[in-house]
């Protein structure tokens, strides 16, 4: 006759189960949450934001410069193999017309890199409180960031837009020049800092619905172990 496992074994099995997809699905966050934090630093630093591709002229057949913009620095195609850049990031002084989108992305670039510093806390804190850190620094980093990206083409109308881009720039309209790949890079990283925020709170929710208050201890420290 079979007797059936006592409560503890099946305890014990549910949470040596729940640890091992908890581990695989964390560490893949984690590994998401730093690639994306270093991505956050070239968003910032990076001249892409905006700019023309080929030289262009005005209705009056001036002739416009070609290059790129960036929330610290304009870079004009010269005839020598660098560009001429004005600016730069080692001043901590942005371009006047980008001033409150580059502190956005600052603040932004801030919380990311605190989330991937608080995945030290697995070794002192229950995993369910680190993930939910973790999961509302992301956040305010994805809407700091949502922000900077609209704010961005409302600043377009400035000297140094019109410098690049022409006298038929205004808010929201570039005049002759596009958005390049640095803006682009930003949107789409309103997307993920989503999608791991979403994740990090599903994580933590799994971690206190699923395991017992006095195993959660344990789990943190199966996570960080492994």
């Amino acid at each position: 006759m079979s007797t059936s496992p006592s409560l503890a074994d099946l305890s014990r099995l549910y949470q040596t189960e729940f640890v091992r997809s908890a581990r695989a699905v964390g560490a893949l966050w984690a590994v998401c949450s730093l690639c994306f934090a270093v991505i956050q630093v070239v968003i910032l630093v990076q001249p892409s934001w905006i700019g023309t591709t080929n030289a262009r002229t005005q209705p009056g057949g001036q002739q416009l410069p070609s290059g790129t913009m960036g929330l610290f620095e304009v870079c004009l195609e010269s005839d020598w193999p660098v560009p001429d850049c004005r600016g730069g990031l080692s001043s901590l002084s942005p371009l006047p017309s980008f001033q409150s989108v580059a502190v956005l992305v600052g603040v932004s670039l801030w919380a990311v890199w605190t989330s991937v510093l608080c995945l030290c806390l697995f070794r002192f804190c229950g995993a369910a409180t680190v993930y939910k850190i973790c999961a509302w620094l992301q956040l305010t980093a994805g809407f700091c960031l949502a922000l900077a990206c609209l704010l961005f083409p409302d600043s377009w109308e400035s000297p140094e837009m019109r410098t690049l881009c022409g006298d038929s720039v205004s808010s929201f309209s570039p005049g002759n020049c596009s958005v390049h790949w640095a803006y682009i890079l930003a949107l789409l990283g309103v997307l993920d800092y989503a999608i791991l925020a979403t994740l990090a709170f599903v994580l933590a929710n799994r971690q206190d619905a699923l395991l017992p208050p006095d195993s959660q201890e344990v789990t943190a420290g199966l996570l960080m172990t492994a």
